[in-house]
């Protein structure tokens, strides 16, 4: 995620020592609002990772980004991204079992448990 929600189509407001080439989760120009890439981003994490969740792990293992979160409720969302290539699998394990899953390069899937 990038480290500004709004930005203009120079990619600001910056802050000092701040990111200079991040872009928004919109860009804000006149009148136009448009979503970018983060905007969908934030809205699909939204509707796993609710108020009051707390991040639980997050790494970047093997071309896999990820991030875990235990909800309010006592659910786990795990949220992973492969970074490689093309239908690469790996393994989710928790309490010693082990669920094997694949995603296509670029995909990012969520998982609820």
């Amino acid at each position: 995620m990038e480290w500004n929600l709004a930005s203009d189509p120079n990619l600001g407001p910056h802050t000092d020592g701040g990111c200079t080439t991040c872009l928004g989760a919109v860009t804000v120009s006149g009148n136009t609002i448009t979503r970018n890439q983060f905007y969908y981003i934030i809205a699909h994490a939204s509707k796993f990772v609710r108020p009051g969740s707390t991040r639980i792990f997050s790494s970047h293992i093997s071309d896999f980004a990820n991030v875990a979160f235990l909800t309010p409720d006592g659910k786990k969302v795990l949220i992973v991204m492969n970074t490689s290539n093309p239908w690469q699998q790996f393994n989710i394990k928790l309490n010693g079992k082990i669920a094997t899953t694949s995603l296509n390069v670029d995909a990012v899937a969520t998982y609820v448990w």
